[in-house]
C-alpha cells in the first residue's frame, strides 16, 4: 500500500483548516486516511506556534515505513527538520508561452519595418512635396 502524508481540507468557505494526515494514494483528498498526525491552520500568522501543530514522533515513524510527502507536507516537515527539501527552480516559468512570442515577434518586425519606411521618406527627394501644393494653390486661385 502507497502511502502519501498530505494534507486534507477542513473548514467552512473561505476559511480553510487543514488535517495532516497519512492516507492511502488511491482514496480522496478529504476522504479515508490511515492516522492524523498534525493540523495547519493558515489563517494564523506565520510565526504562531498554533499554525501547525505536528506529531514529529510520528512523522519519522511514517516516513521511515516509506510514506512520501507531498510538496506542501515537505515544506512543513523541513521547516521541523525531518526531511530535507531541495529548492525547486523553473527559470521558464515567467517566459510568455509560443503565441505570445509570436506576437512579440510579429510586432518587432512590424515596428523595424515602419522604421525602415520612416526612413526612406526622410531620405527620398523633396521634389514630391511641391508637386502636392501646386493643386493646392490652383483651388485658392479658382
Amino acid at each position: 500500500m502507497a502511502l502519501k502524508i498530505r494534507l486534507a481540507r477542513g473548514g467552512a468557505k473561505k476559511r480553510p483548516f487543514y488535517r495532516i494526515v497519512v492516507a492511502d494514494v488511491r482514496s480522496p483528498r478529504d476522504g479515508r486516511f490511515v492516522e492524523k498526525i498534525g493540523t495547519l491552520n493558515p489563517l494564523l500568522a506565520k510565526d504562531n506556534e498554533n499554525r501547525v501543530v505536528l506529531d514529529l514522533e510520528r512523522a519519522k515513524y511514517w516516513l521511515g515505513q516509506g510514506a512520501k510527502p507531498t510538496d506542501r507536507v515537505s515544506r512543513l516537515l523541513d521547516a521541523e527538520g525531518l526531511v530535507k527539501r531541495e529548492a525547486r527552480n523553473n527559470p521558464k516559468k515567467a517566459l510568455p508561452g509560443k503565441k505570445a512570442q509570436e506576437r512579440i515577434e510579429a510586432k518587432r518586425i512590424a515596428e523595424e519595418e515602419a522604421a525602415e519606411a520612416a526612413k526612406a521618406a526622410e531620405e527620398a527627394p523633396a521634389e514630391e512635396a511641391p508637386a502636392e501644393e501646386a493643386p493646392a494653390e490652383e483651388e485658392a486661385a479658382s
